[in-house]
């Protein structure tokens, strides 16, 4: 396991809440003074919210919080609860009249695991919210990554669990870290090694070896939208809003390390990027640093 948690940069809280039964959930990750964000939806099957509000040239500058969610569309609701429990906490985007607090959400789909009919809503985003503390979140099968599946390529029969990981990397004074809901068509290989550490595996135990049987010509069982990784790449350096969505871009590279193949057009693979701007690094290094830390997370998530 990498060490680190996206909880080791200052001002970011990170809270789960699940249905065991169900094996659904979501996390939420809260910055309640504020953080410069962008995002970078890579896959072609996603279900996200307020988006839009991160390119570069639009108005708002900060949000408040992210929530990660099962339940595919669904679990979008869940961004409700978020928004209430912030506006208590008197976190938002002042329009004079009120505060608004700015909640973008992704999801996965994992309604083919547990409970179809039972999904992430207002309720459980609030409780989300309440749980967030500064200690180091839960990682494995909690919040968002309850339900998450690996290596569906060929039915979701060869299937083994994902999960919800998180890590960070330390450059000085500067921290970039990741916490990412792993529930990917693909395998989750170490990328160090290039080793697979979890995915499709027949009964006996061998694996699959999902892009390699996929470019011999096998044809893939998984359906579309029934997949997706979607996460957070968070760094206290100082970044702009056009700097914070170029983060995101390179930190879905450390997708591409750590899961083969990715961005299909099953995944809605998603991630956003925070900056709570208080120190100031090489803007290079971060985009390296990105990357790393979302691979360790996605290997942390199988792992734990």
């Amino acid at each position: 396991m990498y060490s680190g948690s996206i909880t080791d940069i200052r001002g970011i809280l990170v809270g789960h809440a699940q249905d065991g039964a169900a094996r659904t959930g979501c996390t939420a990750v809260l910055c309640p003074a504020g953080a410069t964000a962008g995002v970078d939806v890579r896959g072609a099957a996603p279900g996200t919210r307020e988006t839009d509000l991160l390119s570069s040239e639009n108005t708002v500058q900060q949000v408040h919080g992210v929530m990660l969610c099962g339940g595919s569309a669904f679990g979008l609701a869940a961004a409700d609860g978020a928004m209430r429990y912030l506006e208590e906490q008197g976190a938002g985007f002042d329009v004079g009249v009120a505060r608004v607090p700015i909640v973008p959400a992704a999801v996965l789909f994992d309604l083919g695991v547990g409970d179809a009919h039972i999904r992430p809503d207002a309720a459980m985003g609030y409780e989300a919210c309440a749980n967030a503390t500064v200690t180091p979140p839960w990682q494995g099968r909690r919040g968002a990554g309850c339900g998450a599946t690996v290596g569906k390529a060929f039915g979701q029969e060869f299937a083994m669990p994902g999960g919800i990981g998180t890590a960070s990397v330390t450059l000085g004074d500067t921290t970039v870290a990741a916490i990412v809901a792993v529930n990917a068509v693909g395998d989750v290989v170490d990328h160090r090694t290039g080793q697979i550490v979890a995915g499709a595996r027949h009964p006996d135990g061998q694996w699959f070896d999902t892009a390699g049987t996929l470019l011999a010509g096998a044809q893939p069982q998984a359906r579309a939208g029934a997949n997706t990784t979607i996460g957070v790449v968070a760094t206290n350096a100082l970044l702009t809003k056009a700097q914070t969505n170029r983060l995101a871009t390179c930190a879905q590279d450390g997708i591409a390390m750590a899961i083969r193949p990715a961005h299909l057009p099953m995944d809605g693979d998603t991630l956003f990027a925070l900056s709570t701007g208080e120190t100031r690094c090489e803007f290079a290094l971060l985009c390296t640093a990105a990357a790393e830390a979302v691979a360790r997370a996605i290997f942390n998530a199988v792992q734990a």
